[in-house]
């Protein structure tokens, strides 16, 4: 019978790709039968092509009785091709693994070595159990590399099987004076690896380590000796002064780059870096370090970072004088190196050195093409400071490395409450620059940075008002509503900051025609309605500065804006959003009346000037009698000017105690008692106050000693006002004009809405 090799297979899969399942059946079915094979050769070469075939994705769990029995072969070729397929195959679960312990461990030494080999990749739980005295055993085993081997597969014996550790420890111990320098590397390395999960179980044998860290030439052992101080130095504070001297001259004499970068890393790992005699280390790190983020290599480039961003902590200084080839590092075509270096500039971010670095950072997001904002530029261009580079060659930035460049930007001047920034004005100029760069959906995290920053610092207010009025004059974010990343969000702080804080506005009826032009239709419904009321803040606040220093030729343009104001509250009135559709409701119901009342106002004559009363300069131009200026511009102002808006944080309710007796379910206030029931008695009958007795002719009686009654009532109350008036001072008239057009405006204001 003819039987396909390994090598047959392949050429087989090769040239039947156009039909490869039925190829792959057909040479399974084959598989099975040689298997099957008494003769050890035709069942491992059928092992062996099967093993092949598991790597394409196919299941040999079926054969894995067979695979033993390879592995069983006195045959050492044969022997090792059943423990390929067990370390490809076998898993915790595959039943025939029992049967490994039956493996003779005391046969030819290369058969040994391959059994060896072939149990580090199948070790178990039970095998550990089961086979760990012989493996002890063989620690002391004549041939080296025998020796080599047993001590590495002791590491999964112990990882499988702690119990054993105990009998081993004594073993390996004596390993470390072994005359074999390939024995004494794998005992190095397995200690290496067994510290890192119970250093305290290791300190004891601290000064064979430091004995070999200080003699060996071995580049590879003496990386893991370093990783072993790593791990014990943390629990061992005597081991940092022990280590600094050697530590140091590895660093300034090695050449190797992964022993270089080991030492660094157990330098700051294990807290040599502390204390007088650690900042000349650190500074030495640090030198060397940087020489990684010159070279060409990107993955020194990489760990450098990684190892920068670990010292910042603890030497900032040292870290800063390499500030420009760091954020160098933020331009390089890697995404994992910008990635790193956005970390690292993070974390280097002071008081001092904000600035600068925010502001190269920002000049990364703009976009070399010179048309794609000439308003961004110039945003820019007035904010820079002196000196920073933006020449720089930029790479093609994706838009997740934008998203986390813009998002990083915010994070780093927004620490803890501010805690950097010393020019809350800059500030809002970069969080503008920002929005009109960034070119990604963060425009809600600069909204609530806007937001915030207004509400917390008054001293920034003036700036911020003006700077949001140029905002909502620039048509750049409408143009771009409709685009996902266009940050039109920041419209809802520009408009709420101008709105609240309108008096910081130099100019605020021109601000009018932005808040309800007709593009505004193009935001999101959310903004909209800010819009308009803000378009009501801002109208109510520029009204009564009208009204102070009133004068009639002010007239045509109030009436001009507030038919801008209604015409546009009505296109709105009926949208299907129902905060927009309610917001506009209210404002068209208080213009109209605002409306009427400019349509009926006529100036004073000349003679009803003596009628004007002195006021005080805080209340201009109110009169005892009929004020020279229409009264509706004081109707919106009280509406909105009550009280300041200050900042609280977020958890602040919650710290506030429930006051005892304090019952929420009953009321604070009594609602009033329904009048039509206060009228009608119990008994059904008319009260005496409202009663009338009627007359024979139909007349109610006593109506001419009512009327009367009433007039001298009047009379009464008439001559307590004049007499109240007539004693009252300039100021106090003044004060009840202000609490009367206050009453009256809230009277209308109750009507509309």
């Amino acid at each position: 019978m003819w039987e396909r090799t390994l090598q047959d297979l392949i050429r087989g899969l090769r040239a039947n790709k156009k039909d490869e399942a039925k190829f792959i059946a057909q040479a399974v079915d084959e598989i099975r039968q040689e298997i099957k094979s008494k003769d050890m050769e035709l069942k491992a070469a059928a092992v062996l092509k099967l093993t092949y075939l598991e790597m394409l994705g196919y299941d040999m769990s079926w054969a894995a009785f067979h695979i033993v029995e390879v592995m069983s072969s006195p045959k050492t070729h044969l022997k090792t091709v059943g423990y390929l397929a067990a370390a490809q195959s076998f898993g915790p679960d595959t039943d025939v693994l029992m049967l490994a312990t039956n493996l003779d461990l005391g046969s030819s030494p290369a058969d040994v070595a391959v059994t060896l080999n072939g149990l580090a990749s199948i070790m178990t739980a039970e095998l550990a159990r089961d086979m760990s005295s012989d493996l002890i055993a063989m620690l002391n085993h004549s041939r080296p590399h025998i020796r080599k081997r047993a001590i590495l597969l002791m590491y999964k014996v112990l990882v499988k099987h702690p119990e054993v550790k105990d009998k081993a420890m004594s073993r390996l111990r004596e390993k470390l004076e072994d005359t074999d320098a390939g024995v004494v590397a794998a005992t190095v390395n397995v200690m290496c690896e067994l510290a890192r999960r119970n250093p305290h179980d290791y300190l004891p044998l601290a000064p064979h380590f430091f004995r070999l860290l200080t003699t060996s030439s071995n580049n590879w052992m003496l990386i893991k000796l370093v990783k072993i101080f790593g791990s014990l130095s943390p629990f061992e504070p005597r081991l940092v002064k022990k280590l600094q001297p050697p530590i140091t001259e590895l660093i300034s004499t090695t050449p190797a780059i992964s022993l270089l970068y080991e030492c660094v890393h157990t330098c700051i790992i294990g807290g040599m870096l502390q204390g007088p005699s650690g900042n000349s280390l650190a500074r030495l790190c640090v030198s060397k370090l940087a020489t990684f983020l010159q070279d060409s290599d990107q993955n020194l480039k990489y760990i450098a970072l990684l190892a920068l961003t670990k010292i910042v902590p603890t030497h900032p200084y040292l870290v800063a004088e390499y500030q420009d080839m760091i954020l160098a590092s933020v331009a390089d075509q890697d995404i994992s190196i910008r990635m790193r270096a956005l970390d690292l500039v993070s974390a280097m971010v002071n008081r001092d050195n904000l600035q600068s670095i925010v502001q190269q950072l920002l000049s990364h997001l703009v976009r070399p093409d010179p048309a794609a904002s000439s308003t961004a530029s110039e945003s820019l261009a007035q904010v820079s400071a002196p000196g920073a580079s933006t020449s720089a060659v930029r790479p093609l930035q994706s838009p997740y490395y934008r998203l986390a460049l813009a998002q990083r930007i915010i994070s780093i001047c927004s620490a803890s409450t501010y805690e950097h920034v010393t020019d809350f004005e800059w500030y809002l100029s970069v969080l503008i620059d920002l929005a009109y760069v960034a070119s990604v959906n963060i425009g809600a995290e600069i909204r609530d940075q806007l937001i915030d920053v207004v509400a917390r610092v008054k001293g920034a207010r003036r700036y911020a008002v003006r700077l949001m009025a140029k905002v909502l004059a620039d048509s750049t974010f409408l143009i771009n509503a409709g685009e996902d990343c266009s940050c039109s969000e920041i419209l809802w702080a520009a408009a709420w900051v101008a709105g609240e804080y309108c008096s910081e506005i130099p100019q605020p009826g021109q601000l009018l025609q932005y808040l309800v032009q007709p593009g505004i239709s193009s935001l999101t419904s959310e903004i909209i309605a800010v819009y308009l009321h803000t378009a009501a803040k801002v109208f109510g606040y520029w009204a009564s500065e009208l009204a102070q220093g009133w004068d009639d030729s002010y007239l045509p343009e109030l009436r001009d804006n507030v038919d801008m104001i209604v015409s546009r509250s009505k296109e709105y009135a009926s949208s299907h959003d129902i905060e927009v559709q309610e917001r506009a409701a209210n404002v068209l119901g208080l213009f109209t009346f605002i409306k009427a009342d400019l349509a009926t106002h006529r100036p004073l004559k000349e003679d009803d000037a003596e009628y004007n009363v002195d006021s005080s300069p805080a209340f201009a131009d109110v009169p005892t009698s009929e004020p020279r200026y229409p009264k509706s511009l004081w109707l919106l102002r009280p509406l909105f000017g009550g009280y300041e808006l200050n900042p609280v944080a977020a958890y602040a309710q919650g710290r506030v105690e429930r006051p005892s007796g304090l019952d929420l379910d009953v009321w604070i206030v009594a609602p009033p008692k329904d009048p039509v029931s206060e009228g009608v008695m119990s008994d059904g009958q008319i009260p005496d106050k409202v009663k009338v007795k009627k007359g024979k002719k139909g007349k109610a009686k006593g109506k001419g000693k009512s009327v009367e009654l009433n007039a001298a009532s009047n009379g009464v109350e008439a001559e307590e006002t004049l007499s109240s008036q007539s004693m009252e001072s300039p100021e106090e008239a003044v004060e009840r004009a202000k609490v009367r057009v206050f009453r009256t405006s809230i009277f209308v204001s109750c009507t509309y809405l």
